[in-house]
């Protein structure tokens, strides 16, 4: 049996799994089924069953589990909900790829520079045996390239970007450093302590994106959307915290509680003149701030040419 038959094979049965629960004289049907259609040999004994959900967990770090109260297999999913999401789409990105040869004209990859994910596995190694790890860093804020020496806690993903959580030893300061911008990555072997009251999932509960700032205090923000961009923030809400205030003809209404930081207002004015802050009132005169300086920009013989209504700045 080729490499290639026993991939096809492994995707059946997670797909298969992924439906319900099935025994295994179900997912052997479903696998007889499916090598008629595809004129593939899928069809096993228990015995290559067996091995198959070992090859699965060891290829796509999906766990195949027996419950046998109920005499079915499983996919056995992590506490964390998001793990599992994640997993499960890494799963069906690898299955896309693997089609790409034959699809070039049909995927089409954003161009984009390498986000440091090969340094993933080391520092979720660091992290998990709490060793100090050193690297060359680039920031944009500063015009020299630096070398750091870190306590690593916790790793975030942002808008296609993977940041490292940890504490700057040169200044004893807690901040995230994106992995685009990290190379020659040294995991030491001198360990430290681990703040007992420090959490990470609690540093990021108020944040949109990456920054926490170390002094300031989330703030309700209350948004208003046009109904048709409010489809899309309830698809895709901005922040975990969002809640729904109003939903109708009219407009979505939505709650968060989140640190006001250059992120947030970047994504606010992303949405243009489809959104108005009902609340805190400094949003709204910082949001305001910022079109009449982008307006000026453009000159003022142009002003009156912009599409954005000077008078509902006002």
């Amino acid at each position: 049996m080729s490499k290639r038959e026993s991939i096809a094979r492994y995707t059946l049965i997670i797909k298969k799994l992924r439906k319900h629960p099935a025994s295994f004289e179900q997912i052997a049907d479903y696998l007889a089924l499916e090598s008629e259609l595809q004129d593939y040999n899928f069809n096993i004994s228990k015995r290559t069953f067996q091995r198959d959900i070992k090859d699965i967990l060891s290829l796509y770090n999906i766990e195949i589990e027996y419950d046998f109260s109920n005499k079915v297999y499983k996919i056995g999913y992590d506490e964390n909900p998001d793990v599992n999401e994640r997993i499960l789409e890494a799963f069906d990105t690898f299955n896309a790829l693997n089609l790409s040869d034959r699809l070039s004209n049909a995927i089409h990859f954003e161009k984009r520079r390498p986000l440091g994910t090969e340094n993933l596995y080391g520092l979720l190694h660091a992290i998990k045996n709490k060793l100090q790890v050193e690297f060359t860093y680039e920031n944009f804020w500063e015009p020299d390239i630096s070398e750091r020496e870190t306590e690593p806690y916790g790793l975030k993903e942002f808008r296609n970007r993977w940041y490292l959580l940890a504490k700057d030893l040169r200044d004893e300061q807690v901040k995230s450093f994106g992995l685009d911008r990290l190379t020659d990555l040294d995991i030491t072997q001198t360990q430290f302590s681990l703040a007992e009251d420090f959490d990470v999932e609690a540093h990021y509960q108020h944040c949109f994106g990456i920054v926490a700032p170390n002094q300031q205090a989330p703030e309700e923000v209350i948004l208003s959307f046009t109904p048709h961009q409010g489809q899309y923030v309830k698809s895709l809400p901005l922040h975990l915290s969002q809640e729904i205030l109003e939903d109708n003809e009219y407009e979505l209404r939505i709650q968060l509680k989140v640190y006001i930081t250059h992120d947030f207002l970047m994504e606010l004015l992303a949405h243009g003149d489809t959104l108005k802050v009902i609340q805190p009132q400094s949003l709204e005169d910082e949001l305001k701030s910022i079109y009449r300086d982008a307006l000026k920009r453009y000159g003022e013989d142009k002003v009156s040419e912009s599409r954005f209504k000077v008078d509902n700045l006002n």
